[in-house]
């Protein structure tokens, strides 16, 4: 299933999306590349950013903390993850994250299966310029077997 066509890149290579104001997302490869196995990309989260709390019904994915500190809930529990700090969010369970500094932060980002760069390449235009309709963003994470299910977290 996976593509066996090496793939090299440097440090600032690869498809470049944004999943809203404040989070630029750097594809290094997609499901198309690995012929749907996975999506490996590096999330740039600004300070205090962070998704809504959703849920993937259809990938698993993990996060791998390489700059900064983040508050993950996870189903019903909340963490705190540092530089180095690695998370399993199992699909059809709730999960959102927030940057707990004043400065950009940086993650690792695994879907399983792939695919997940077709949600950011529409979601980017959507959330661009500051509060998008959250019926139309609702309805873009259905189409990808996902629900929004609330708000960013909070820093308390």
């Amino acid at each position: 299933m996976t593509s066996t066509q090496t793939r090299i890149l440097a440090p600032q290579e690869g498809l470049r999306l944004q999943s809203g104001p404040g989070r630029d997302l750097i594809f290094k490869v997609t499901g198309e590349d690995t012929g749907g196995a996975l999506d490996y990309f590096i999330v740039k989260v600004a300070p205090f950013g962070g998704p809504p709390l959703h849920v993937h019904h259809n990938q698993e994915e993990t996060i791998h903390v390489l700059k900064g500190k983040f508050k993950v809930r996870i189903g019903e529990e909340i963490y705190y993850l540092g530089e180095g700090d690695f998370a399993y969010l199992p699909k059809n369970v709730p999960h959102a994250f927030l940057n707990l500094t004043g400065e950009e932060a940086e993650l690792i980002v695994v879907y399983t299966p792939g695919g997940g760069h077709k949600f950011y390449e529409e979601l980017g235009p959507l959330t661009r310029n500051g509060m998008p309709d959250l019926k139309v963003v609702a309805q873009l994470f259905e189409k990808y077997e996902m629900t929004l299910l609330g708000p960013p977290l909070s820093q308390d």
